[in-house]
């Protein structure tokens, strides 16, 4: 399995969940597991059917989640010093050529995207195009509904 980006605060959230998964979702649906069987017959039983769906996905959750980490390369997105290029980590404040609306991006993993809170993937379009340029450049972006033009306005490591 090849490293999975991650900045430090993703890697955090990350451990968060897995710590969340076993210390308290785990044991909960064993208790709900445990109470169900009490009820008797569990050909019929459908609290006892879901939750064992419900602890099928917490189990496969908590796998995901450790594979990710063991194979996780935590970027510190302040400790770069990538000259003023768009990195992994780095927060690039955009303008948009056509409509002129700014915007404000920070590359991180896919984990951890969220366009809402501007951070977008390392994989997408956008990241895609911006990743080596510096400030001032333009970056094209083949969004789905055509060319976008970005023009680079700065490149922060925070």
């Amino acid at each position: 399995m090849s490293k999975v980006p991650l900045t430090m605060l993703g890697a955090e959230k990350l451990r968060d969940e897995l710590h969340h998964l076993k210390t308290s979702e785990r044991p909960s649906v064993i208790s709900a597991i445990s109470e169900a069987r009490a009820h008797g017959d569990l050909s019929e039983n459908a609290e006892y059917d879901a939750a064992k769906e419900r602890q099928s996905f917490i189990e496969g959750r908590i796998l995901e989640l450790e594979g990710k980490l063991s194979n996780a390369q935590i970027i510190d997105p302040a400790s770069l010093d990538a000259e003023g290029r768009c990195v992994f980590g780095a927060t690039v404040n955009l303008s948009d050529l056509e409509s002129d609306q700014k915007v404000t991006y920070q590359i991180v993993g896919e984990d951890e995207a969220d366009i809402k809170g501007g951070k977008i993937s390392v994989n997408s379009p956008i990241a895609r195009a911006l990743i080596g340029k510096q400030e001032g450049d333009v970056a094209e972006v083949n969004a789905p509904g055509g060319v976008r033009e970005y023009e680079i306005l700065a490149v922060k490591y925070v």
